[in-house]
């Protein structure tokens, strides 16, 4: 039977890099894993075996390694929009780049003696950013996030009238713990504007890299738009999710997970849309009842499997959902 190529990609995966500044005696750390998509004019290396556009993936692992010397890493997002850039405009068979990068933060150790060292791993979550770029229309996706973020609430949750068939067993209750480990991606509605100067002046299909259709950066209108500060928009984004579940009176782990998204859009301008996946991390109350013993809600049992997931986007009116589902798969 006849066949055709569909959709295709090909890169180099969990290119591990950790960069080290240094201040003097104080030293600051970046640790990422990289991993780089590329895709574009890939029949032939697919039909014949030419290699001849295909750029080896082991020169993707040095272009890491080489603009984390160059260019330091200033947020996993811009580290990642540099590479993606690079890619693109610098090979006429590339039309398009993904770099997905995981980012482990460390924080300082307090020791006597000169210089500032000394580090330790920071375990509260894992950063997360995805950067595409499009040569063909200058198009730019930035997606942040982060991962494995878990948070409790020992009371102010319940979870009643819930609907029942004949195989419910469910008791209802007005007081239980409310646990998650938050899995999110919030999609910026930067598209290209103040982009890193090295790429100026490159050009994709006869116009600067990053040029809207009509010659301005990464906009439809022409309007030329600051690049986010990466770093500011996460720790915020960060905070507001944490205020909204801990703030937020729980009947249900829908409920909490909307109050979440809808705080985020409601106080960061530079976010269009937010997705979770947040497992239900399920505390029982144990049985006391054989040892004479009431249990008032005071011990649990901490139920790893199986668990509820629970997984939605929220969005800011007129905005177009874009987050892959899977992107945020527990």
């Amino acid at each position: 039977m006849p066949t055709t190529l569909g959709f295709n990609q090909y890169g180099k995966a969990e290119n591990r890099v950790v960069r080290i500044t240094r201040d003097g005696g104080t030293h600051h750390i970046k640790d990422l894993n990289v991993s780089v998509s590329l895709s574009g004019d890939m029949a032939d290396v697919h039909y014949s075996g030419s290699n001849a556009h295909v750029l080896p993936t082991d020169t993707m692992k040095n272009t890491v390694y080489v603009f984390a010397k160059e260019h330091g890493i200033a947020s996993a997002e811009e580290f990642g929009i540099r590479l993606a850039r690079h890619f693109v405009t610098g090979r006429d068979a590339i039309h398009r780049a993904r770099v997905r990068i995981e980012e482990y933060a460390w924080e300082r150790i307090a020791a006597a003696g000169e210089g500032e060292h000394s580090f330790v791993r920071r375990g509260q979550e894992t950063r997360v950013a995805q950067i595409t770029f499009d040569g063909a229309d200058g198009a730019w996706e930035v997606i942040s996030g982060l991962t494995d973020l878990t948070v409790l609430n020992s009371t102010g949750s319940e979870f009643r009238g819930f609907a029942r068939d004949a195989y419910t067993t469910l008791a209802e209750t007005r007081d239980r713990i409310l646990a998650t480990d938050v899995s999110a991606r919030w999609r910026h509605r930067w598209t290209g504007g103040g982009v890193p100067p090295e790429t100026v002046g490159r050009t994709v299909g006869g116009r600067a890299a990053g040029d809207g259709a009509d010659g301005g950066v990464g906009s439809a209108a022409g309007e030329r738009e600051a690049m986010p500060d990466w770093n500011e928009s996460y720790e915020q984004t960060k905070s507001h999710l944490l205020r909204a579940f801990a703030e937020t009176y729980s009947l249900s782990l829908q409920q909490t997970l909307y109050r979440m998204g809808a705080r985020v859009i409601d106080h960061r301008a530079e976010i269009d849309e937010i997705r979770f996946a947040l497992p239900n991390k399920h505390h029982f109350l144990v049985d006391l009842g054989p040892f004479g013993l009431e249990n008032d809600n005071e011990v649990y049992v901490a139920a790893d499997r199986p668990y509820g997931l629970i997984e939605a986007t929220v969005l800011r009116d007129g905005a177009e959902q874009r987050i892959p589902p899977d992107l945020t798969a527990v």
